[in-house]
């Protein structure tokens, strides 16, 4: 009976403690950055108005996605998995895994390449209205 008692006790105990909320918001940069990750600089936006674009992707696992451009800065944020950047012209590849940001290129042939398991992630483009995402 006195095992019993100590028991509930505990569990009563346990149900009593309260969670308490942050006091202050929490920041962090992923990434900034006037280079994409080849080193090659931004130069310039387009000559227009802006229009921003925020993608969620989905990439099945042993993927290789067709080789492309984009004429426009933009990054990726890994949600889940790890994505495999190749350079077509030069050759240069980097890995992204879960919760690391990588600044696309512009004007640069390249592709990405998932691995044993999907990819998710989120896509911000920066560009103006007309002007596709990738080519």
């Amino acid at each position: 009976m006195k095992t019993l008692t100590l028991a509930l006790c505990a569990l009563s105990l346990q149900s009593c403690t309260t969670t308490i909320a942050p006091t202050q918001i929490e920041r962090k940069v992923l990434l900034q950055s006037s280079q994409s990750w080849d080193n090659s600089p931004y130069v310039s936006y387009p000559d227009a108005a802006p229009e921003l674009t925020v993608l969620r992707l989905k990439i099945p696992a042993n993927t290789q996605l067709p080789w492309h451009t984009h004429a426009i800065p933009n990054t990726g944020y890994v949600l889940s998995g790890e994505l495999l950047i190749e350079s077509k012209d030069n050759g240069q590849t980097r890995r992204v895994k879960q919760g690391e940001a990588v600044a696309e290129m512009v004007d640069v042939v390249h592709r990405g390449v998932t691995g044993d398991e999907p990819v998710e992630l989120i896509v911000f483009y920066a560009g103006s209205e007309g002007i596709p995402l990738s080519e």
